[in-house]
């Protein structure tokens, strides 16, 4: 570039070039391996917006139609290719737009870096136009944030930030750059972060606690695996496949550990939580051992505590320190990378079988298909179901999608129902229960696995709220397929009003546009099935296209999801209808 003036840090030190701010952060982006960014401009980050139109050969940034967008399509992006995910956006209500998918990466643990352009340093504190204190604000939902006020603050910064968001438990950073620090000049070097003092992100297992565990495991005679999302971030799928198989374990997942273990394997019973199978809900609290691997006891999973496996020895591997014995007390703690403390307790474990334990959950499973399973994805009422339509992308697809979910009645069905023969293909807002994810992280998804297809399934309430990233697909002819499971309800708040609120539907009822027609206003193929002969040719069809494609099912409008533990229940008390 003819910006770049090359010259020496004085006797022996590094290269260095004399640049703006601005073109700082686009140097550190490109160093770090950033190829793919979101984000929305504004006044406080038009300088790096400026050099981003340099540098378009190299790094290719996504508009989004709102900042919310940004960050939920770099979640996509960050959980399919394993990447840091990259937000960028303006001062004031731009940087306050982010507030909800930092919030949400942070709960599920995703890493993503958020720049925000901020008032020059001489205006901090004085109110001035859209100056919002977004360090403050985004304190409680990141990892670590910055605000950067001089040039020279942001290479250090940056290679940080990036260290932080992707190293341990990964989370998200956000960095604020004044405008000052932006349009100043530098010398530029980037070093790659390798450690912060005081952080470690990574605990060193113990193997007295290794093998602790292992003997609890050798001896145990009903044994229960629940693994989570800490499986899938440690790269340890294999490690828990051989885990399952050479101890004969039954093993259940939470929703965001999903697709770690193939849905088809025979070990594999099913998803625990509030919606999830009988059995694996129901045999929690008849299991000797609970092995829980790379998951925090979330209160959907647990249901209520004081009931909570309270036969069970309990063994926790986590790389946050933080989650053990916070809600459930560990009687032993692997601290450490999934990948690391699974292959070191491997040598350890005998092979067993556990043949009778395991056919208790197959029992549990039998139960569970002939009173829910059998009529949700084969119906036989006229009316079309969720489950039906999650069997059919399932066939069309040969369990090989990357299936993104929103929020509510239709996130379950699809955790439930879907089959995954390939790891991070479920993508879905788990801790935070964010409604508008799916369409903006179906984006980033695909972009992070262009050679995959990606489904985004969504209600009619969660897609309104982001529906405006229709324009991004459309300008980039991105073949993400949507689906949106119309009810003409916010369906999990009418259940819930249904269940345990004697029916006092409270503005739960949609009254929803023609959501084909406003598809086919962004040149998107659209079309709108009410009737089960035209279920299965119409979503072969689909998933057959390489364009974009919006399919709306209309389904019955009062299906409840079921398996259910009541808000506050025991695991115990999962209810079947």
């Amino acid at each position: 570039m003819e910006t770049v003036k090359e010259k020496k840090k004085g006797t022996g030190s590094k290269n260095t070039i004399r640049v703006s701010g601005a073109e700082a952060i686009i140097h550190c982006l490109l160093a770090e391996g950033v190829e793919t960014m979101y984000g929305y401009p504004g006044g406080a980050i038009m300088p790096v917006y400026d050099e981003l139109y340099k540098f378009q050969d190299k790094l290719d940034h996504i508009l989004t139609r709102h900042e919310q967008g940004a960050t939920h399509a770099a979640q996509g992006y960050a959980r399919v290719s394993g990447k840091v995910g990259v937000a960028i956006a303006t001062s004031g209500p731009g940087a306050t737009n982010l507030v909800t998918g930092l919030a949400d990466a942070q709960i599920d643990s995703t890493p993503m870096v958020c720049i925000t352009g901020q008032v020059t340093r001489h205006l901090l504190g004085t109110d001035a136009f859209q100056e919002t204190d977004i360090i403050g604000i985004s304190t409680p939902v990141t990892k670590w944030n910055y605000q950067v006020t001089e040039a020279s603050e942001i290479p250090e910064v940056m290679a940080k930030a990036f260290y932080i968001a992707k190293s341990g438990r990964p989370g998200p950073v956000l960095v604020d750059i004044t405008k000052n620090a932006q349009i100043d000049e530098l010398d530029f070097s980037y070093e790659k972060c390798v450690g912060v003092r005081s952080y470690k992100p990574v605990p060193k297992p113990k193997m007295s606690a290794i093998e602790a565990a292992a003997e609890l495991i050798n001896n145990a005679k009903k044994p229960f695996i629940v693994w989570g999302q800490g499986v899938i971030l440690g790269k340890a799928e294999n490690e828990l496949k051989t885990l399952v198989e050479k101890t004969g374990i039954p093993a259940a997942w939470t929703i965001m550990g999903a697709s770690a273990l193939d849905t088809a394997h025979p070990l594999n019973v099913g998803m625990v939580g509030m919606h999830g199978n009988y059995g694996p809900n129901l045999l929690t609290n008849e299991c000797d051992l609970l092995i829980a691997i790379g998951m925090r006891f979330d209160d959907r999973v647990t249901g209520r505590l004081e009931d909570y496996a309270k036969q069970a020895k309990v063994i926790h591997f986590e790389i946050d320190p933080a989650e053990v014995n916070k809600n459930v007390h560990a009687d032993v703690a692997v601290l450490g990378n999934s990948k690391e403390t699974l292959s070191l307790i491997l040598p350890l474990l005998n092979e067993n079988k556990h043949e009778a334990w395991h056919n208790m959950f197959k029992e549990k499973y039998k139960i569970e298909f002939d009173t829910i399973i059998k009529n949700d994805i084969h119906p036989t009422k006229e009316g079309l179901t969720m489950g039906e339509v999650i069997e059919e992308i399932n066939l069309a697809s040969n369990n090989k999608a990357v299936i993104v979910s929103d929020v509510g009645q239709h996130q379950m069905i699809a955790c439930r129902y879907a089959k995954f023969s390939q790891s991070k293909s479920n993508i879905t807002s788990g801790g935070l229960g964010t409604m508008g994810f799916a369409l903006p992280a179906a984006i980033g998804a695909k972009m992070g696995a262009m050679d995959r297809e990606v489904v985004a399934i969504i209600g009619d309430g969660g897609y309104q709220m982001t529906i405006q990233e229709l324009g991004v697909i459309f300008q980039h002819n991105l073949p993400v397929k949507i689906v949106v499971l119309n009810n003409e309800h916010l369906g999990m708040v009418r259940q819930w009003q249904e269940l345990f609120f004697d029916k006092r539907y409270a503005s739960t009822v949609m009254v929803n546009p023609d959501f084909v027609k406003i598809a086919e206003g962004y040149s998107i193929e659209a079309k709108r099935i009410s009737k089960r002969k035209d279920l299965k040719s119409t979503i072969q069809k689909m998933m057959a296209s390489d364009k974009p494609y919006f399919l709306e099912v209309k389904v019955e409008q009062e299906d409840n999801v079921f398996p259910m533990i009541p808000s506050g229940a025991s695991v115990s008390e999962v209810r079947l209808k």
